[in-house]
């Protein structure tokens, strides 16, 4: 067993500066993830940072209407929240979607979103992959890869990421929250993780030492018709084969707003953008969600065994639509 330290921090001030006295040094939340990998030799922090009581476990509606998440938000808690149900119904549902109970009871909305690929070359050790260990290839493209990425992948990584909620979280244009040594600001939650390229070590856009202190979701989303989709090989406690989440609002006979976001596709949750701007004035016809749908997924370049994923991301998204704009009277 590797030893390491542990310290509990009190603050996010506090957090930033005992992770950045610690090379090597990892936060811990609800340790869902993390532990798991410190048990497979992934990860091999040489210090803990516990940010587990840090009073950043509130949701909290602000006076223009959006909605703060604090980072140590349980994600059952999260699903439950009356606002979020409400308000934010996609993200409650991709929230249930994931995981088991126990699980969502532990995990909280920061470490969700940190989460990493569950590519069993990345978890395997004794397995070439370039994200775990740069340079080593990638095992997956030759190997077992139906689970891995349709969209935006490189011929370094092919894996994707897993989270449920981050892909409602962008299709709502929620932001990220962060906090450093050098202050704090803010990233798109659709910019956040990033695609592989040729460093697919580096997860997403925070930096060195950077906590996640909440998600603000806006207030342009809230209350609109919204839902989530996955498929996935049973019914329950299983990652995404492909998943959409979809933020719909239709006025007057044609689509003012859409936010369509896929997950389990790409090594992020996948920003449609192409499909929403193709659905903007249009009617909310199922002739126009299945061009916008097209449209998005054209870029798809699938390997060997994965090519399903785009049939059954589009007839996700197509019925996810169509369902939203009966629901509205379109």
């Amino acid at each position: 067993m590797k030893t390491f330290d542990y310290v509990r921090a009190t603050s996010p001030e506090e957090a930033a500066e005992l992770f950045a006295a610690r090379p090597g040094a990892r936060y811990l939340a609800g340790g869902t993830n993390l532990v798991d990998l410190m048990k497979l030799g992934v990860e091999q922090p040489d210090a803990l940072v516990d940010v587990s009581r840090l009073p950043l476990d509130e949701v909290e509606e602000l006076p223009d209407g959006s909605l703060r998440v604090g980072a140590t938000v349980r994600n059952s808690d999260l699903a439950a929240h009356p606002a979020v149900r409400e308000r934010y119904p996609v993200l409650s549902q991709a929230l249930l979607a994931g995981a088991s109970g126990q699980l969502r009871n532990a995990a909280t909305t920061g470490g969700n979103l940190l989460q990493r690929t569950r590519c069993p070359y990345f978890q395997d050790v004794s397995k070439p992959c370039n994200k775990r260990a740069p340079g080593s290839g990638c095992g997956a493209r030759e190997g077992v890869h139906r689970d891995h990425a349709v969209l935006g992948h490189s011929p370094h990584c092919i894996a994707t990421h897993p989270s449920d909620m981050a892909v409602a979280l962008a299709a709502l244009d929620a932001r990220v929250e962060l906090y450093g040594t050098e202050g704090a600001r803010s990233v798109p939650v659709a910019d956040f993780v990033r695609l592989p390229g040729a460093h697919p070590e580096r997860d997403t856009e925070i930096a060195p030492g950077e906590l996640i202190t909440g998600v603000l979701l806006p207030a342009v989303g809230a209350g609109l018709p919204s839902a989530y989709r996955k498929a996935r090989d049973r019914a329950s406690y299983a990652f995404a084969l492909a998943s959409v989440a979809v933020v719909l609002r239709v006025t007057d006979g044609v689509v003012d707003h859409a936010g369509i976001a896929f997950g389990a596709l790409a090594h992020r949750p996948w920003r449609a953008l192409r499909a929403e701007r193709a659905l903007l004035g249009a009617a909310p016809t199922q002739a126009a969600f299945e061009h916008a749908v097209d449209l998005e997924l054209s870029a798809a370049e699938p390997l060997r065994d994965n090519a399903y994923k785009v049939p059954l991301a589009r007839s996700l998204a197509v019925d996810v639509l169509t369902r939203l704009a009966r629901a509205a009277g379109a």
